[in-house]
């Protein structure tokens, strides 16, 4: 049995995105200059954020848009019936983990000393690479939170088909009886 349900844990993952998604409304210097997203920088040797980045650009409107649709979105599924959230989520998890293992690969792989540093537009550029530390700190935190949501649903699911054999079971005897 699951310590934490994952309709919790998709719940909380879905309140941390409509909080990104306000923070890089309202203040997204609060966002870049967290002190994970510096730890994850600077563990994974991004060059560190400057102070004045350029917060003017319309993609943070968008980016927070599409977290406060993903947020709204994963909440309004898993409000549904077990049965049917959890056959939901059990299918978008791991093209969801693919996602982000993929998008981290590129990521790390395009940073300044990576394999691919220059291939990606805008390598080099002040703010302009979609590889920054803020972005691979988004994707690893969706990554590992994506794959233990799948284990989780994975356990449910057993525990879920176990009771539905018991009940057979039960019911069968009874029909003989």
């Amino acid at each position: 049995m699951p310590l934490i349900t994952s309709t919790a844990l998709i719940s909380s993952l879905s309140i941390a995105h409509l909080t990104v998604a306000y923070y890089l409304l309202t203040a997204p210097t609060k966002v870049a200059h967290h002190s994970f997203v510096v730890l994850m920088s600077a563990s994974m040797g991004f060059p560190p954020s400057p102070s004045s980045l350029p917060f003017t650009s319309p993609a943070l409107p968008l980016a927070a848009s599409l977290l406060g649709l993903l947020s709204i979105s994963d909440l309004t599924a898993a409000a549904l019936p077990t049965e049917i959230y959890s056959y939901y989520f059990a299918s978008q998890a791991p093209v969801r983990i693919l996602f982000f293992f993929a998008l981290e690969g590129w990521i790390y792989a395009s940073k300044p000393g990576g394999a691919l540093y220059g291939a990606a537009t805008g390598a080099g550029e002040e703010g302009g690479s979609v590889g920054t530390g803020l972005v691979f700190t988004w994707g690893f935190v969706e990554l590992v939170s994506w794959f233990w949501i799948y284990v989780t649903l994975r356990d449910e699911r057993r525990e879920m088909l176990i009771k539905v054999q018991e009940k057979r079971a039960r019911e069968e005897e009874r029909a003989r009886g």
